[in-house]
């Protein structure tokens, strides 16, 4: 299989180099190159078939985060792999948030390169090995990098969140109460206590807030 990919990146030196990575191996086919990620968003219009964007996070006008969201709105099925010179923490989260697929480092040698786009497609993460680690913290310890004050505002006890997680997944009151062995009425009640807290009035806006505060 031949994979179509492109390239964003500020600094043209640098997509110089990952080109030169590429350039090793035969099924690789480069389409197109950007200084940003407005440059992207144009040339996709005219060329969305493509299979990697491997995307840079600092760049002007449009960043990487902003990009790959608009990406993935608009061309959900394009895998979108961060190249990045840091590994810092918050990158990590909000690009992850924003949809890419994987996260690696500039300096990575071509194979690790080339496999992880390979594992990217076929429907792994490709990840370095200090990034990977970070974001299992993040996952451990979220309240480091949300706003603390989210969480002073809603406290929704453990079991609320469950009740709260089945409702995110467009289950009915019967089938919620059955899967966490509770009668109807009570998810009923748990429910009731769920609006008050969260200050919403419909399961849409309930499950939009919680996530919005990654309660679920």
């Amino acid at each position: 299989m031949n994979v179509k990919v492109a390239i964003v990146d500020d600094n043209s030196f640098l997509i110089s180099a990952v080109k030169e990575k590429l350039s090793f191996f035969d099924d690789i086919s480069i389409k197109h190159t950007s200084l940003n990620g407005s440059e992207l968003l144009t040339k996709l219009e005219d060329n969305h078939n493509l299979d990697i964007i491997l995307m840079d996070i600092e760049m002007p006008v449009l960043n990487g985060i902003e990009t790959t969201q608009m990406v993935k709105q608009k061309y959900p099925h394009i895998k979108i792999i961060m190249l990045t010179a840091f590994d810092n923490d918050e990158n990590i989260f909000n690009a992850i948030k924003a949809g890419a697929d994987g996260y690696l480092l500039k300096e990575i040698n071509p194979k690790d390169l080339y496999d992880g786009m390979h594992e990217t497609l076929n429907g792994g993460a490709a990840m370095n090995p200090s990034i990977a680690l970070k974001t299992l913290k993040l996952l451990r310890n979220p309240i480091d990098i949300n706003n603390p004050r989210d969480h002073e505002e809603i406290s929704l006890s453990k079991r609320e969140v469950e009740v709260l997680e089945q409702l995110s997944k467009g289950l009915s009151y019967t089938v919620i109460a059955k899967n966490l062995i509770l009668s109807p009425s009570t998810v009923r009640k748990h429910i009731e206590n769920i609006y008050k807290k969260l200050q919403v009035h419909s399961k849409i806006e309930a499950v939009q807030k919680a996530k919005n505060h990654n309660i679920i």
